[in-house]
């Protein structure tokens, strides 16, 4: 834990050198929706290959760069590009960049994915608040030593994916006209796409969507002690009876169709934290 907050260190000393911004608002960006940031005031871009210990982005659609400027007038951070567990990196690389957000001001974290849909009264295109999480990753990004300066031993889990932020983005999407759907999100390693006996466990277990991402950095928020409002855009439907063969290329082409909505939710949501 040493190495990890001197690593910490190493990166905001580099940032600081680039802006004296504290955002308290911190954004990830999932697959295909990298484009949200064209709804900032952009003030400064930093290449993720150029921070001391970041990893970088090897995914199709993940651009790297950690973003700083202004959303409905709130100054924020943003990842524009995440890192993934089956990329090969630890779960501490994957939530590394949580851990610096942290450090430079973040006090919220919004996070944003795109995911199989498990729930049949879902659509392709449909947006989710994510109310709960069901954690299948074989790791988790606290194992290990842990500092006390950074959280608690043993961090709990209640409302991770904070009530009153939940309630806040279901009033903005009803003024927006929005069809805003709630439900829990599960997630599994990757890179693969589930079987359809994958999917027929996942929705018996409790899941509502699917995906490969947000688990490990929602953790790591709640353990620093961060609050944490979380989207997922289904963009295929993991129907078991019904399976359809499905591509990367099909899921980033729905989450760009999706994304203009996603991105009007977030800036009402953003404007009124």
């Amino acid at each position: 834990m040493k190495d990890l907050k001197s690593q910490i260190e190493s990166a905001v000393n580099y940032i600081r050198a680039k802006t004296n911004s504290t955002p308290s608002i911190g954004i990830i960006l999932g697959t295909g929706l990298g484009s949200l940031v064209e709804g900032m005031e952009l003030e400064v871009s930093i290449p993720y290959d150029e921070i001391p210990h970041m990893p970088v982005s090897t995914v199709e659609s993940h651009h790297g760069e950690l973003l700083f400027g202004k959303l409905s007038g709130k100054p924020v951070i943003c990842m524009r590009g995440r890192f993934h567990y089956y990329e090969g990196y630890s779960m501490k690389q994957v939530t590394f960049p949580v851990r610096v957000m942290k450090a430079l001001g973040m006090k919220t974290l919004i996070v944003s994915n795109a995911s199989g849909g498990l729930n049949p009264v879902y659509s392709e295109g449909d947006i989710m608040l994510i109310k709960d999480h069901i954690n299948l990753f074989p790791t988790n990004p606290l194992i290990g030593s842990n500092d006390d300066s950074l959280g608690p031993r043993f961090p709990d889990m209640y409302d991770i994916y904070h009530e009153k932020y939940r309630a806040l983005a279901h009033k903005v999407a009803l003024e927006q006209q929005l069809r805003l759907q709630e439900g829990v999100y599960a997630a599994l390693t990757g890179p693969c796409l589930e079987t359809a006996a994958e999917y027929r466990y996942l929705r018996i277990i409790g899941g509502d969507t699917v995906g490969m991402s947000t688990i490990p950095e929602v953790i790591v928020a709640r353990h620093q002690g961060s609050k944490v409002l979380a989207f997922s855009i289904v963009t295929d439907m993991g129907l078991p009876d019904n399976l359809q063969p499905c591509s990367v290329e099909k899921v980033i082409a729905i989450a760009s169709t999706a994304e203009p909505q996603l991105r009007k939710l977030i800036a009402g949501c953003v404007e009124r934290m």
